[in-house]
């Protein structure tokens, strides 16, 4: 019997060990995506019965709410075609760029992604304030740039467009190379090159990355309310709406952060989907 147990031991013993490791990574892994899930689930959970239980504060406020609704939307499509506008040739330079100086300039552009956004406020309004670098000189012909709608467009292409240029650039260099040498093979000019092929195949990206750009817009924040402010009607943005109205009533700043949540989702799926079409492709 004893040589029999020395037998079996040595065997169950590891197999004991490796089932009592694999349990244990197991719970671990529930454990830390059951919290990762409920960290960011029950804050939602929570705006959104604050906003549920407050439908007559979002009455009282509806006015000033759909006013900075209109705002933010209409301030965010300009900053978007600005954006693409000013984006795609930016991407192109950048997707084809090799130098170390080119490289520079795009760290530069990209800068504004890692760039505290009441730094990049500050930055906007020592540049095109009254007494800025620009500004000084703008003013004197009547042009005031900050603490108007203008400043508002301004500050959301600035913390925005990076995220597009991003995903323009992988867009652009995802294209092959052969699609474009045949194309100057058969004589088209580069900028032919460009417009006929490498920006149709890039769709996907160009647009996942324009809708992506155009969420961060809707959520600006810090640069706007140094460089533009916070005016009702004026410069006052959903986000700005929701640090003006927390003090005084709580349940209406649910209310419009259930607004901006449910449009910056919208803006997300878009571009999940946008980005999986382009896998599929």
């Amino acid at each position: 019997m004893s040589n029999l147990k020395a037998v079996l031991v040595p065997s169950t013993t590891p197999t004991t060990t490796i089932y009592l490791a694999k349990s244990l990574r197991r719970i671990i892994y529930i454990s830390a995506v059951g919290l990762g899930i409920a960290f960011v689930i029950l804050p939602l959970v929570a705006l959104l019965l604050a906003a549920l239980s407050g439908i007559d504060s979002a009455l009282l406020n509806s006015q000033t709410i759909l006013t900075a609704t209109m705002l933010s939307v209409i301030t965010t499509l300009i900053s978007t075609l600005l954006m693409l506008a000013l984006g795609i040739p930016l991407a192109l330079w950048m997707s084809k760029s090799t130098k170390l100086w080119h490289k520079l300039i795009q760290s530069i552009l990209t800068l504004p992604i890692v760039m505290p956004p009441a730094v990049a406020g500050l930055a906007l309004l020592l540049t095109f304030g009254r007494q800025g670098l620009i500004g000084q000189y703008t003013s004197q012909l009547g042009i005031n740039i900050p603490f108007t709608t203008t400043a508002v467009i301004m500050a959301q292409v600035f913390v925005a467009m990076p995220f597009f240029l991003r995903s323009a650039v992988a867009g652009f260099q995802g294209v092959g190379l052969e699609y474009g040498d045949a194309a100057r093979i058969d004589g088209a000019a580069e900028w032919q090159v460009s417009r006929y092929v490498t920006i149709p195949m890039s769709l996907p990206s160009l647009s996942a990355g324009l809708v992506l750009a155009w969420a961060r817009a809707l959520g600006e924040f810090g640069a706007t309310i140094l460089f533009a402010g916070s005016l009702e009607g004026r410069t006052q943005t959903l986000p700005l709406l929701v640090y003006n109205i927390f003090e005084r009533d709580l349940r209406a700043a649910a209310w419009v952060g259930i607004i901006l949540i449910a449009l910056a989702l919208s803006a997300l799926l878009i571009s999940q989907w946008l980005a999986s079409a382009n896998t599929r492709d």
